[in-house]
């Protein structure tokens, strides 16, 4: 039997171990040994041979054992009302026997702590206990579990139901911000559907006036077409403007320089018949002239004076003189009736003759009142032959003095052709006076 006994540290009785527990060999290790210290502690013993009976002031098995008991002593043990395990201050755990060596113990309390904790199943339970308070306390580990498992299903349920709250309140605050962001973006979507509205609308009234910009561009296009066809046209015209004004300045700086009675009535002679403007005025028996020709030369004769009449502002007194061409006359200004030819037509009667002669007679006098007029000017006229209005003669140049007959009647066709001739060199110094005249001004 070992001499190792242990006391439960609940009531303090002594504890019955296990008969396999004392035979699992701690007992044939320790019996040897147990009795040995027995030998060796009791009163009057005596040492056997080759022993060493020798007890120090504090020998170490005994500093082990005081200290195994000491720590027994502070074991907590588990109390009756919080479960708990308390222990008695006087020292419950008792230790009966002595050890021989201090390893031999410390073996025995580790494997005894072991078998205890095996039995307990608690490494915080101080230890040994007997069966009756392993029992209670193993009861009391019972309720503490069932009451640890009703309030962890308590815990859990409550947790759980917490925690869907929990989620339901988040769900609840996400889905009111959905709502809101719902609401938010149904106004967005509203917007942007009178946006698109509005942009269509844009887009149709941007469409239609691309449509009439294009439409004025495309007129704009014929119209500067148009007009650059004008302009070409206007540059064309400007240009033959120009070119007809450049060519009107020359003709007119021509005509500056040009006498126009001399570039209009030409006064020559062939011989002794007076030529104006390619008509001879006259004839000879020798040099026969046509009378439609004596005519012409008569109608540009009084084309002459009338046109240097109305250069000097000359208003005839007595006649009225009607350039015609070759059907040239004179009307009396007193008598509206009397009008006289300045042409003759031959094999009519000795009537017209006179009336001829009369017409070349008051011919002559309107070319004296013209000389007379002529004379009264800044430069003077001065004619080389006389006229004498009333006889209807003209006067020769020179010392002479020889007059010659204006009329056809009572006179030689050399007579008259010379009066003719001298009528027009009278009319070639008016020219030359007038151009003078004309270029001064």
């Amino acid at each position: 039997m070992s001499s190792i006994r242990f006391i439960c540290q609940c009531c303090g009785q002594p504890l019955k171990l296990n008969q396999s527990m004392e035979t699992s060999g701690l007992g044939a290790t320790q019996e040897p040994t147990a009795g040995t210290l027995s030998a060796q502690q009791e009163p009057g013993g005596t040492p056997e041979p080759g022993g060493t009976p020798e007890r120090g002031p504090t020998s170490e098995a005994e500093t082990d054992s005081e200290k195994l008991q000491d720590g027994a002593s502070r074991s907590t043990l588990p109390g009756d009302n919080d479960g708990k395990m308390s222990r008695d201050d006087s020292g419950n755990f008792i230790l009966l026997g002595e050890f021989t060596t201090r390893s031999m113990f410390s073996n025995v309390q580790k494997t005894s702590g072991d078998i205890f904790d095996i039995l307990t199943g608690e490494r915080d339970v101080d230890h040994p206990l007997c069966e009756d308070c392993t029992d209670q306390l193993l009861e009391e580990l019972d309720t503490q579990l069932i009451l640890t498992e009703a309030d962890n299903q308590n815990y859990t349920h409550w947790r759980t139901r917490r925690l869907r709250e929990e989620e339901l309140a988040t769900l609840q605050g996400e889905l009111e911000g959905l709502e809101l962001q719902e609401a938010r973006l149904v106004r967005e979507l509203e917007e942007v559907d009178r946006n698109r509205e509005r942009v269509a609308e844009d887009l149709e009234a941007a469409r239609a006036e691309t449509r009439m910009l294009a439409q004025q561009d495309e007129r704009c296009w014929r119209d500067y077409s148009h007009l650059e066809w004008q302009q070409s046209e206007l540059q064309d015209e400007l240009a033959s403007k120009r070119n007809q004004l450049a060519h009107a300045q020359r003709q007119w700086d021509r005509l500056q320089k040009t006498n126009v009675f001399s570039a209009t009535f030409e006064i020559t002679h062939d011989g002794p018949v007076g030529i104006i403007n390619s008509f001879r005025l006259g004839c000879l028996p020798t040099v026969p002239v046509s009378w439609n020709e004596i005519n012409m030369a008569w109608g540009q004769t009084a084309l002459l004076l009338h046109a240097l009449s109305n250069k000097v502002g000359l208003r005839f007194q007595r006649y009225r003189l009607f350039p015609r061409g070759n059907r040239s006359y004179l009307k009396s200004l007193t008598d509206d009736t009397i009008e006289l030819p300045l042409f003759c037509i031959s094999g009519q009667s000795t009537y017209s003759d006179v009336k001829f002669d009369l017409a070349m007679m008051a011919f002559l006098d309107c070319m004296q009142q013209f000389k007379e007029k002529a004379e009264e000017e800044e430069w003077g006229l001065c004619l080389p032959c006389k006229i004498h209005v009333q006889d209807g003669l003209m006067e020769a140049s020179g010392s002479t003095g020889e007059l010659y007959s204006i009329r056809t009647r009572l006179n030689r066709e050399e007579q008259w052709t010379k009066a003719l001739k001298l009528m027009l060199t009278n009319f070639k110094c008016t020219l030359a006076w007038i151009s003078l005249k004309y270029c001064q001004k």
